[in-house]
C-alpha cells in the first residue's frame, strides 16, 4: 500500500455551526450533544473549556460562550466545499468524517509530501478554511495522529518505516477520537498505562478482548500491522442522471421502456470511473409537481446492471400508480447513486457467482410485498441461540447488530444447534429419584440429570448423555435478576437438545441438535 495523507480540520462542529450562524470563529463557542461538550473554539479553550465537560460548568468557566447544539447534517454540508477544494488538487480523497479527510499522499509530481499539502493548505485557505493541518505516513492512524500535532497550514511527515516509534511516544489519549474510545482510555489509565508503547506491550488477545475492536486495530499497527485501504468516496454530483419526458407518460411499462437509454448513460458513467452501483435512488416527478410524487432507495446483492434498473423503475411506478401516490403524468424520472464501490469488488470469483435470475426474483418479489417483507438471516453476537440470530431485509447491509466476535460469556459452544424454537417449549428433567434438577446460584448442578422430556406430551426417556451448565445471569443490574442455565442432552434415541433451566425450577426445550 502507497503512504496516506490526512488533511485536518480542527473543531470542525463548532466551526460549521459557526459558519452557518454567520458568526466569526475568534469568538468562544461550543456544540453541545447530551448538554455535553463535543467541540469548542480555541478562545473557549483559553477560558478552561474542555471537551466532555458538562454545560453548567462550561457555562461557568465562559459565561460569554455561545451555545450550538450538534447537527451532524450541517456538519457534512460544510465539509462538502473542503473535500470538493482537495478533489480539484488530488483526486481520490475518502472522507473519514466532518473535519477529517485521507488521500494518497502525493509524491515526486509535486516536489515531495511536504510540497503537496503546501499546495493543498493554498486551496483551502482559498475557500476560507485558515486552520487546515496535514500528516503524512505509512498508513491511516499515524498521519491522523501526525496532523494533529501539525502547525497550522502546515504537515508533520513521519518517514517510511519510521510509524511504529512514532506511535509508541503518544499518550493514550491519542485514542479519545475512535468509536468507544474515551472509555478505553479512561479504564487504561486506571490500569496504569500512559503510553500507546505501553498498550503495545500487552497481548493482542488481552487489548481484543478487554478494549474492543477499534483499540484492538491500533495495537495491531503498534505492532507493525493493520493498515487498512481508504474508502471509495461518494460519487460527484454529475454521476446522477435522469430523463425528461415530452409529453408526460402515465404508463409504467411505457416509462420502463424510455428510461432504457438513460439507464445505459448511467452506469457506462459509473463504468467509465471503475465503479459499480449498490445502492441507488430512483424518483418519478409528476407532471405540474416540483417535488418527485415516488422516491424509493433500491438496493443491490452485488451491482446494479442496466436490466435491473429498469425493472425497479417499472416496479416502482407500477405500485406506485396503483397505491394512488402516482396520481398524474410522470415528466422526469432520475437516478442518483448513493452507495459504489470499484468494480473489481464485486467481480466474479473462480466458480462464478449467484444467478442473476435469482436476485431478479427476489428483488422484484420485495417490491411486490415491500422492503421488509424479504428477509434473510446473519449471524450476530448472542448467548443463545435464538438470541444470535437476525434478519435483515434483502439486499441491505447488516448495521446495529451484535460483534459475534466479543467473548460471551455462558454462550453455549459450537456445533449451533440446527433448529431453534421460536417460542421455547415447556420441557422438564429429573433424577432417578424423580426429583427436579436445578442449578444453584454459583452455577453447580443440583442433582445428577437422569431423565428428560422435550414437551409435556413427550414421553419421559433415560439421559445418554448431557454437558453443562452454561450459567446466565441477566438483568443483574435490577433488584430482581433473572438467572438461567443451559444444557446439551442426548436422549437414548441418539437424538441431542438444547435445554434451559430458569428460576424457579422450570425447563425448556430451546433448540434442536437435528
Amino acid at each position: 500500500m502507497g503512504r496516506v495523507m490526512v488533511v485536518w480540520c480542527p473543531d470542525w462542529p463548532v466551526v460549521a455551526a459557526l459558519a452557518e450562524a454567520g458568526l466569526p470563529t475568534h469568538l468562544p463557542a461550543a456544540v453541545f450533544h447530551a448538554n455535553t461538550v463535543v467541540a469548542c473554539t480555541a478562545a473557549a479553550r483559553s477560558s478552561g473549556v474542555r471537551r466532555g465537560m458538562r454545560r453548567r460548568d462550561a457555562q461557568g468557566r465562559c459565561p460569554e460562550l455561545l451555545v450550538h447544539p450538534a447537527n451532524p447534517d450541517r456538519d457534512t454540508r460544510a465539509f462538502e466545499p473542503v473535500l470538493a477544494a482537495v478533489e480539484e488538487q488530488h483526486p481520490g480523497v475518502s472522507p473519514l468524517r466532518p473535519g477529517l479527510a485521507a488521500l494518497r499522499a502525493p509524491g515526486r509530481f509535486h516536489g515531495g509530501e511536504a510540497p503537496g499539502a503546501a499546495l493543498l493548505a493554498e486551496r483551502l485557505v482559498g475557500v476560507g478554511i485558515w486552520d487546515c493541518r496535514f500528516g503524512a505516513a505509512d498508513e491511516l492512524f499515524t498521519a491522523e495522529q501526525a496532523a494533529r500535532r501539525a502547525e497550522r497550514q502546515d504537515c508533520l511527515v513521519i518517514e517510511p518505516g519510521e510509524s511504529v516509534g512514532f506511535l509508541r511516544g503518544l499518550s493514550v489519549e491519542s485514542l479519545d477520537d475512535l468509536e468507544g474510545g474515551r472509555d478505553a482510555v479512561s479504564l487504561l489509565r486506571r490500569l496504569g498505562i500512559r503510553s500507546l508503547g505501553e498498550l503495545a506491550d500487552l497481548s493482542a488477545t488481552d487489548v481484543r478482548d478487554r478494549f474492543g475492536r477499534q483499540v484492538a486495530w491500533v495495537h495491531r499497527v503498534l505492532g507493525g500491522d493493520g493498515a487498512v485501504p481508504l474508502a471509495t468516496r461518494t460519487p460527484p454530483p454529475e454521476l446522477a442522471c435522469h430523463v425528461d419526458f415530452e409529453p408526460p407518460l402515465d404508463n409504467a411499462e411505457t416509462i420502463g421502456f424510455s428510461v432504457r437509454q438513460t439507464v445505459d448513460r448511467f452506469v457506462e458513467g459509473l463504468a467509465g470511473h471503475g465503479l459499480v452501483c449498490t445502492e441507488v435512488l430512483v424518483e418519478a416527478r409528476c407532471e405540474g409537481h416540483a417535488e418527485p410524487a415516488s422516491a424509493r432507495v433500491w438496493l443491490h446483492p452485488r451491482w446494479f446492471g442496466s436490466a435491473e434498473l429498469v425493472d425497479r423503475v417499472h416496479w416502482q411506478l407500477q405500485g406506485g400508480f396503483r397505491a394512488g401516490e402516482v396520481t398524474a403524468p410522470v415528466d422526469r424520472v432520475a437516478f442518483t447513486p448513493l452507495t459504489v464501490v470499484p468494480d473489481a469488488v464485486h467481480a466474479d470469483g473462480l466458480w462464478g457467482g449467484t444467478d442473476e435470475r435469482v436476485e431478479r426474483g427476489i428483488a422484484r418479489v420485495q417490491g411486490m410485498l415491500g422492503h421488509e417483507a424479504v428477509v434473510r438471516p446473519v449471524v450476530q453476537g448472542g448467548r443463545g441461540p435464538a438470541d444470535r440470530q437476525a434478519l435483515v431485509p434483502w439486499g441491505e447491509r447488516p448495521t446495529g447488530l451484535r460483534d459475534p466476535g466479543l467473548p460471551w460469556p455462558g454462550s453455549i459452544p459450537p456445533p449451533a444447534p440446527a433448529r431453534v424454537f421460536a417460542e421455547p417449549r415447556p420441557a422438564g428433567m429429573v433424577t432417578h429419584l424423580r426429583q427436579p434438577v436445578s442449578v444453584d446460584p454459583r452455577g453447580a448442578v443440583v442433582g445428577e440429570p437422569a431423565r428428560f422430556r422435550t414437551d409435556p406430551a413427550a414421553d419421559w426417556q433415560p439421559v445418554a448423555a448431557w454437558a453443562g451448565p452454561w450459567p446466565v445471569e441477566e438483568l443483574w443490574w435490577e433488584t430482581d435478576p433473572r438467572r438461567i442455565a443451559r444444557f446439551q442432552v442426548v436422549g437414548a434415541d441418539g437424538r441431542a437438545w438444547l435445554l434451559t433451566w430458569s428460576e424457579p425450577d422450570q425447563w425448556w426445550t430451546e433448540a434442536a441438535y437435528d
